[in-house]
């Protein structure tokens, strides 16, 4: 199926109009018309080629929001004319230890990406969301239970609302515990959300004084602008959890010497250069951890965003159209959004 695009050719070419195939809808396939895509960073790193094991031409976006056009004769998760998501992956390989305890995202030979195909680099080139139509097995199609003019804002739930829910279930941030989010922008802002609704009691970290009266509005408890010593150190010692959201080389031991004993600090953002290297001691006498993340697997995905439908969380966004998407990525890179840009694709389908 022929199906309009908008792809980088190589990694210094703006995106621009391209036609794509589409495979045919197979027994387990939902075919999708896009109605919403969300523009992450890693669309950004994808495009520019600033990974290794890119292929080209580039198709990015991984945050789907659309509706069922067609489904194969084998599907019974969803039906033609429902609101649907897809995310950040489209297989795996279903049978090992990760993909049978519903954690596909850990998938031991590597899930398959919607786009630039398997996470190894080899294999086929899988095209996103940046796109009119796409085709994926039911298995990694995510039901959307949001309102209809909602539905735009739930897009970067597929990426960024994941990649903070799946840590924040996972160390139990919840009623009683002190959870911090270091880093408010397109991961941040869902991570206050979330763990705000998740009633944990929340302490946002910024770095500008300018964001501290938006952490309060998007949930945080308390907010610390980190470069303040003083406030930094009233926190020491006091932490559960804390997430850590930004994806800038950083000092992570200011951070780590907030949290209580057996406190966790986990980080889901990967930074161009690698952090300076922590201090080994500040994690023994607390038994501290320091951990990693990322995006989370199908059914804790799907339980993200159904307890997003239910208490009326969507991300903060400014829609664009597709023909704007380099302008877009030019802000992203300034952080001059709150918080997340997604694509309206019937800009696409009009152009």
């Amino acid at each position: 199926m022929q199906t309009k695009a908008y792809a980088a050719q190589t990694p210094k070419t703006p995106l621009a109009p391209y036609t794509i195939e589409r495979r045919a809808v197979g027994p387990n396939d939902v075919e999708i018309d896009i109605l919403y895509c969300g523009v992450c960073h890693s669309d950004l790193h994808t495009v520019r080629a600033e990974w290794p094991g890119i292929h080209f031409p580039a198709v990015a976006g991984h945050e789907i929001v659309g509706r069922v056009s067609a489904v194969g004769s084998d599907v019974t998760k969803h039906k033609v004319g429902a609101i649907v998501g897809v995310g950040c992956m489209v297989d795996s390989c279903r049978t090992c230890p990760s993909c049978a305890a519903n954690l596909e995202q850990y998938c031991e030979p590597g899930f398959t990406g919607t786009y630039n195909g398997h996470v190894s680099g080899k294999g086929e080139n899988t095209y996103g969301g940046y796109s009119a139509a796409i085709v994926v097995d039911e298995h990694f199609v995510l039901s959307v239970t949001h309102k209809e003019d909602q539905l735009a804002a739930a897009a970067p739930l597929l990426c960024a609302g994941i990649t903070t829910w799946s840590p924040l279930r996972h160390w139990k941030a919840g009623p009683g515990k002190k959870v911090g989010v270091v880093g408010i922008g397109g991961l941040g802002h869902m991570g206050i959300k979330l763990a705000h609704a998740l009633g944990a009691h929340v302490v946002a970290f910024t770095t500008s004084e300018s964001k501290r009266e938006d952490a309060r509005k998007l949930g945080a408890d308390e907010v610390v602008v980190s470069k303040n010593a003083d406030e930094m150190k009233a926190h020491a010692g006091t932490f559960d959890f804390i997430l850590n959201t930004v994806a800038a080389s950083h000092d992570l031991d200011q951070f780590t010497s907030l949290l209580k004993l057996d406190g966790a600090m986990t980080l889901v953002g990967v930074p161009e250069h690698a952090h300076p290297s922590p201090s080994v001691g500040n994690l023994l006498f607390k038994r501290r951890s320091l951990a990693g993340s990322i995006i989370g697997g199908i059914q804790e995905t799907q339980e993200m965003l159904d307890f997003c439908a239910e208490h009326n969380i969507v991300s903060d966004i400014e829609m664009i159209p597709m023909q704007d998407i380099e302008q877009a990525y030019a802000r992203m890179l300034k952080s001059d959004i709150k918080y997340r840009f997604v694509i309206d694709m019937e800009t696409l389908k009009a152009a």
